[in-house]
C-alpha cells in the first residue's frame, strides 16, 4: 500500500531520515514499505539495512518529476529493475534534457502515474494509475470494468505524522529560495502524505477492495535481494582471476628486486605473505587497476605519492604505487587489508593539480564510461547554516541574520521557532556533491547500484556516497591532487631546462641521507617545502632538530591539532630530548608505544590501546580508531563500543582517572591524526622537496610559485628565492613568459602576476614574440599585439616595456599619443614594419618610490626594492632574527614585515596569535601574543611593525613574546599630491 514513500534523501523535501522512516513503519505493524525518492536512489541502501533490521520487506524505486510536476513512479520488480530505472534517470541528469511525459516500457520494473496527472490513453501491462483516499469519488465517473485491473491504492508518504508538515514547508522555502509565504500548492506534498495506519487506510478505501488487492498483487511481485557483502568491483583485471593473480605476483617479484636488492629474505617473506591474503580475499585486481593507473602515470611523466594505509604494503611498495617502505618503518600489512577487516581498503594516490584529470579520464577510457564513476558526498545542514538559510525565509536581513545565528534575534518568539526547526534539520543532506577524489570501477555497470548525476567536474557521479559505497562491498580508489607534487614535478623540469640535470625524484633513499637536506630540515630551513613549511611545523622541527626520515613521520603526525590540543606534543618533545626521566601511564603503554614515548601519534595507536589497554578485539578496536576518524556513521554503536571500552577497563581494574585519562588522549587527538604510513608518505614527499631545495633552490622556488600553492602568498616564495641567490626582474613583455621563469640565476616573473592584466592579453604576446621575435619598440608592440590602451598603461607603469630604454613618463606620453580611448581596431599586417614618429619631450622625472608603489598594486608586492624601502623610518630594530638565540631571556625592540598569523582560542576562549614576520634581512621572525596584549595592542593588517618584547627559547627555537607592537607609516606616493 505505501508504494511511495519519501526520506530526506528528496532533498529539501523529505523530513525523515530512512531509519526513522523504517522505525515509525515498524511501530505501526508495516511489512513492506516501498522507498521512491524523488529523482534519485541515495537512501535506497541505508533504507534496505534499515528494513532488514526491523524485519520489513524492503522494495525501492524512483518518483519521476520535471521541477515540481510528478509525472510517474518507477517501482523496481528486480535488482535488474532497479539498474533500469537508474540508467533511464541517468540518461536524463547526464544530458540535461527533461524526463519525458510517459515512462518507457521498463522490462523489469513498474509504472504507476498520479490520477490527477497526465495519463496514457491505452495502458501497457507494466503500466498502473495510483488512486488517492481524496479521488475515490472521482471513480464513481469511470468504467471500472476498463480500468479495475490498471488501478491502485496510492498513499504518498512524506512525513511521519501531521506534526513534520511545518519542516517540509520550511525546507521547500530554502529550495525555492522563497518566503515562505511565496509559496505555491504544487511547490509542497499534500498535508495528508503521512504515514496513515494501515488499519485507517484499509478501512478508508473499504468501498473498493480491488485497488487495496492490486497494490497487494503488485507488492508481491517485487523483491531487491542484494548482497551486501560480495566485493562489487571490476572483478579481474586480465579476464581470470587466476591470471590476475599470476601478474601480480610476477610484477611483486620483479619490483622485489628493484626495490630491496636481491637475497632479501624479510621482504621476500613479506611479499609472499600479502599475495596469499590479496589472493583469498579477492583483491588482485584492484591492486592491478592501481599499478595500471600508475604506469600509465608515470609513461605520461607524471609523478604521484601513493599514500594512506596502502601504504603499509610491500607489494604496493614493489609495484610502485607508494614510495614508503614499509620494513623500513615496520608498518603492518594488516592495517590495509586482513581477513578481519569489515571495511574495504583503498589506495589515496596524489598528483599534480594539473596531471590529476588526465589521469581521471585515463580509467574512465581504460575500463569503460559504464564501468567508472567518480564518488559522490553529501553535504548536510550544520546548525549555523541551518539557522541562516531559515532566517531567509522570514525575509531576515543580513544583519538580523548574524543576531539569529548567535542566538540575540530581536524577535524572541520567532528566535525560538527557527532554532527549533535548525535543530531538527542538522545533518540533515542539503546537496549532493563530489569526493575530493574518489573512483569506482565497477565489475556490473555502475547504473546497477546507483543513478548518476554530472556535476560540473564533467563526468559521471554517483548519488551515494563514500560511506554508503563502502557498506555495499566497493573500493573506491583516491585520485587526489595536491600543489605540492607540481612543486616537485615542475622544479625537476626546471633543473632540466636550466641547467640540463636531470633529478630522479623518486630516489628517496639516497635524499635521506644526503647531509645537505638533513642540515636543512634541522634547521626549518623549509618554506616551500609540502607540509613541512607552516610556522608551527618549522617551530617543531627546530625543537626536534630532527634531520632523520623516522623523527620526520612522528613530527608529520604529532603536528596535527589534535596532539597539540591534548597537550602531547609538547610531551613527546620533552620525552624525545630526555627519553628516560618520564614515566608511562601503564606497563601496556610502554610496551605498546615504546617507539613514540608512550604518546600516541599516530591512528594505529588507538587500535593498539583499544585492544592491549582496554581488552577491545581488534575489529572493535578498529572500529573505535575509524569512529574516532570520523569515518564511522553509527553513533549508536559508537556509543556501544565507548560503554565497552569503560566497562573493560573497570574489570581490569584500572582506576577511573587512569581510564578517563587515556579516554581523553584517545579522543582528543584521534580525529585529526595521520595513520602512520600517511605520516611515511607524507615525509617521502616532504624529502623530495628538500632535496630540490637544497640543491636548485632558484628551480625549486620558480616551481612553488608557478603552481600557486604553498602555506604562504606568492611574494613570500618571490622573497625566499631572492634570499636564495635570484636575481629578480619584474615581468618584461620580451622575456617573461604567462607563468615564472627562470634562465641562469635571472628569475622573471611571470605575466600571470600582473593585476588586471587580460589573461587573453599576456598569452598573446607571449604567443606573438614566439611567432615574430622580440619586440623592437613601443609602436611595433602595439601592433602586433592589438593592445589596449588602458592594458598598454598598465605594463608600461610595472616597467614590463623597460625595454625600448625609455622611461614610464615617456612610454606613457607616447601610448595616449599612438592610442586614443577607444577600441583599437585590427589592422592587416604590413609588409615592412611601421616606422614611428620621434618625438620630442620635455624632461619627465619618475622616482624610485613611484615605481615600488607602482608594484605594490600591480603585483601586491615590491620587486625593485622591499617593504622596508617603503618605510618613513630608517630604523631597523636593535637586533635581528639571527641574533634571537643569543638575547634569549632579554626584553629587545625588532622591526618586522608581517608575513601571517595563526588565530588560536585559549582554554578561556580569549582569542590569542601566533605570528611570522621578515625582518630587514630576509630572515623569518616568530612571535608570541597573548590575550592581553593582544587586546591593548592588536594588528592592524598587512605591513611592518615596530615589536617589543622579551626573546624565549622552546628547545631552542627563538621567539618573541610581544608586550608592545605598533604599525609602521609609509611614505606618501609622492603622486598623491
Amino acid at each position: 500500500m505505501y508504494l511511495n514513500c519519501h526520506s530526506y534523501h528528496s532533498l529539501r523535501y523529505g523530513v525523515l531520515s530512512p531509519e526513522v522512516l523504517v522505525r515509525r513503519a515498524r511501530a505501526l505493524g508495516i511489512d513492506v514499505l516501498v522507498l521512491t525518492d524523488i529523482n534519485t536512489t541515495s537512501g535506497v541502501y541505508d533504507f534496505v539495512k534499515a528494513c532488514r533490521t526491523a524485519g520489513i520487506t524492503p522494495l525501492v524505486g524512483i518518483e519521476f518529476r520535471n521541477g515540481n510536476r510528478h509525472l510517474y513512479t518507477g517501482i523496481a520488480r528486480s535488482f535488474e529493475g532497479f539498474g533500469e530505472l537508474n540508467r533511464f534517470l541517468s540518461q536524463h541528469l547526464m544530458s540535461g534534457s527533461p524526463l519525458p511525459e510517459r515512462a518507457p516500457a521498463f522490462a523489469q520494473a513498474w509504472v504507476i502515474y498520479p490520477f490527477e496527472g497526465h495519463l496514457p490513453e491505452q495502458f501497457a501491462e507494466h503500466e498502473f494509475i495510483g488512486v488517492r483516499h481524496r479521488q475515490l469519488n472521482r471513480l464513481l465517473r469511470m468504467p471500472l470494468q476498463v480500468w479495475q485491473s490498471r488501478l491502485l491504492l496510492w498513499q504518498p508518504v512524506t512525513f511521519g505524522g501531521r506534526g513534520d508538515w511545518d519542516l517540509h514547508r520550511h525546507l521547500r522555502a530554502v529550495d525555492k529560495n522563497a518566503l515562505l509565504n511565496h509559496l505555491r500548492a504544487e511547490d509542497l506534498a499534500s498535508e495528508y502524505d503521512w504515514l496513515v495506519p494501515p488499519e485507517r487506510l484499509q478501512a478508508a478505501f473499504s468501498a473498493y477492495p480491488f485497488l487495496l488487492a492490486n497494490s497487494e498483487a503488485l507488492l508481491k511481485s517485487c523483491s531487491f535481494d542484494f548482497d551486501f557483502s560480495g566485493i562489487k568491483n571490476k572483478q579481474s583485471y586480465t579476464g581470470s582471476r587466476a591470471a590476475d593473480a599470476r601478474l601480480l605476483e610476477q610484477l611483486a617479484v620483479d619490483g622485489l628486486e628493484q626495490r630491496y636488492g636481491k637475497g632479501h629474505a624479510e621482504a621476500r617473506e613479506r611479499v609472499s605473505k600479502e599475495l596469499g591474503i590479496i589472493n583469498q580475499l579477492g583483491f588482485a585486481a584492484y591492486f592491478l587497476i592501481a599499478w595500471d593507473m600508475v604506469r600509465y602515470s608515470l609513461s605520461r611523466g607524471f609523478y604521484h605519492v601513493g599514500r594512506g594505509s596502502g601504504a603499509n604494503s610491500v607489494v604496493a611498495y614493489c609495484l610502485r604505487i607508494t614510495d614508503v617502505d614499509p620494513i623500513e618503518l615496520n608498518l603492518y600489512f594488516e592495517r590495509f587489508l586482513n581477513p578481519k577487516r569489515t571495511s574495504p581498503p583503498d589506495f589515496d594516490i596524489d598528483y599534480s593539480w594539473r596531471d590529476r584529470d588526465a589521469v581521471q579520464h585515463y580509467l574512465f577510457k581504460r575500463y569503460g564510461q559504464e564501468h567508472v564513476a567518480l564518488l559522490g558526498a553529501m553535504s548536510t545542514f550544520q546548525r549555523k547554516a541551518g539557522l541562516r538559510e531559515l532566517g531567509k525565509v522570514y525575509g531576515l536581513p543580513a544583519d538580523e541574520l548574524e543576531l539569529l545565528v548567535q542566538g540575540r534575534a530581536p524577535d524572541e518568539a520567532l528566535n525560538q521557532k527557527i532554532a527549533q526547526l535548525a535543530g531538527r534539520l542538522e545533518d540533515f543532506p542539503n546537496l549532493r556533491t563530489i569526493h575530493a577524489g574518489g573512483i569506482l570501477v565497477s565489475e556490473l555497470p555502475i547504473t546497477a547500484y546507483t543513478a548518476l548525476d554530472l556535476p560540473p567536474k564533467g563526468l559521471p557521479t554517483t548519488q551515494f556516497d563514500m560511506y554508503v559505497a563502502e557498506d555495499i562491498g566497493f573500493e573506491k580508489l583516491d585520485v587526489l591532487s595536491q600543489r605540492g607534487i607540481g612543486h616537485i614535478q615542475d622544479g625537476a623540469r626546471l633543473v632540466w631546462e636550466n641547467q640540463g640535470k636531470r633529478i630522479d625524484v623518486h630516489a628517496v633513499k639516497c635524499f635521506k641521507e644526503d647531509p645537505k637536506v638533513k642540515a636543512l630540515l634541522a634547521s626549518g630551513e623549509t618554506n616551500g617545502c609540502f607540509y613541512i613549511e607552516s610556522p608551527a611545523m618549522r617551530g617543531l622541527l627546530r625543537k626536534l632538530r630532527c634531520s632523520d626520515y623516522l623523527t620526520l613521520v612522528a613530527a608529520s603526525s604529532i603536528i596535527r591539532p589534535g596532539v597539540a590540543k591534548s597537550g602531547m606534543m609538547k610531551a613527546y618533545i620533552e620525552r624525545f630530548h630526555n627519553p628516560t626521566g618520564f614515566t608511562y601511564l601503564h606497563p601496556v603503554m610502554e610496551e605498546q608505544l615504546r617507539e613514540t614515548y608512550g604518546v600516541m601519534v599516530y591512528q594505529e595507536d588507538v587500535i593498539k590501546v583499544g585492544h592491549h589497554f582496554a581488552g577491545l578485539d581488534l575489529a572493535d578496536a578498529d572500529v573505535l580508531r575509524r569512529a574516532m576518524s570520523g569515518k564511522y556513521r553509527s553513533k549508536e554503536a559508537f556509543q556501544e563500543l565507548t560503554r565497552r571500552f569503560f566497562d573493560n577497563c573497570r574489570q581490569k581494574g584500572y582506576s577511573e582517572a587512569l581510564t578517563a585519562e587515556v579516554w581523553r588522549q584517545i579522543e582528543s587527538f584521534a580525529g585529526y591524526s595521520f595513520s602512520k604510513a600517511h605520516s611515511a608518505s607524507y615525509a617521502v614527499e616532504s624529502f623530495q622537496s628538500l632535496y630540490l631545495k637544497a640543491y636548485f633552490p632558484l628551480e625549486f622556488m620558480v616551481a612553488v610559485i608557478n603552481n600557486f600553492g604553498g602555506f604562504y602568498a606568492t611574494w613570500v616564495y618571490v622573497h625566499e628565492a631572492r634570499r636564495w641567490g635570484a636575481v629578480l626582474h619584474l615581468p618584461c613583455v620580451n622575456h617573461s613568459t604567462y607563468a615564472t621563469s627562470i634562465k641562469g640565476k635571472d628569475l622573471y616573473l611571470g605575466l600571470v602576476h600582473v593585476q588586471s592584466l587580460e589573461q587573453a592579453l599576456a598569452q598573446r604576446l607571449v604567443a606573438e614574440r614566439e611567432r615574430g621575435g622580440l619586440f623592437r619598440d613601443l609602436p611595433d608592440f602595439i601592433e602586433r599585439t592589438r593592445v589596449g590602451r588602458e592594458q598598454l598603461v598598465l605594463l608600461i607603469r610595472l616597467g614590463a616595456l623597460r625595454f625600448t630604454a625609455k622611461s614610464k613618463p615617456e612610454l606613457l606620453w607616447e601610448a595616449h599619443l599612438y592610442l586614443s580611448r577607444h577600441q583599437v581596431k585590427v589592422k592587416p599586417p604590413r609588409l615592412f614594419p611601421l616606422q614611428g614618429k620621434k618625438y620630442r619631450l620635455p624632461q619627465l622625472l619618475q622616482q624610485p618610490l613611484e615605481d615600488l608603489y607602482d608594484e605594490l598594486e600591480l603585483l601586491g608586492f615590491p620587486v625593485s626594492g622591499t617593504w622596508f624601502d617603503l618605510l618613513q623610518t630608517g630604523y631597523r630594530g636593535e637586533v635581528m632574527a639571527r641574533d634571537l638565540p643569543q638575547r634569549v631571556g632579554q626584553r629587545v625592540k625588532m622591526v618586522g614585515q608581517l608575513v601571517t598569523l595563526k588565530y588560536v582560542r585559549t582554554v578561556r576562549k580569549d582569542l590569542m596569535h601566533f605570528g611570522t614576520f621578515i625582518d630587514a634581512e630576509g630572515q623569518f621572525l616568530d612571535t608570541v601574543h597573548f590575550p592581553p596584549v593582544l587586546k591593548a595592542w592588536p594588528f592592524k593588517g598587512n605591513g611592518a611593525y615596530l615589536l617589543q618584547g622579551k626573546v624565549v627559547s622552546d628547545f631552542g627555537f627563538c621567539s618573541l613574546e610581544v608586550e608592545k607592537m605598533a604599525p609602521l607609516p609609509l611614505k606618501p606616493d609622492p603622486r598623491a599630491g
